[in-house]
């Protein structure tokens, strides 16, 4: 499980590797996911968001991008949703 810490600092990493917090219009999670709808989803840097932890990176047809965390996904879903307010 993340600290609070960890999770606030690979939030802020994940973030920009997405584009920054204007291209992204919402955050959702299940299980090991981060499910993300972005402005522009090509901005999403798979590099970047591999650095910043996450295990993987799915691009679906329709611009959804989700991002393999595992378990402790729900307290980087948290630090990302404050970040982007």
């Amino acid at each position: 499980m993340l600290s609070d810490t960890d999770a606030a600092g690979r939030a802020a990493a994940m973030l920009e590797a997405l584009g920054g917090r204007d291209n992204v219009l919402s955050i959702g999670n299940c299980m090991t996911r981060l499910r993300l709808h972005l402005r522009n989803p090509v901005a999403a840097d798979e590099a970047g968001l591999r650095a910043a932890g996450a295990a993987g990176v799915l691009r679906r047809m329709d611009g959804e991008v989700h991002v393999v965390i595992g378990t402790g996904v729900q307290p980087l879903a948290r630090e990302m949703e404050k970040l982007v307010k």
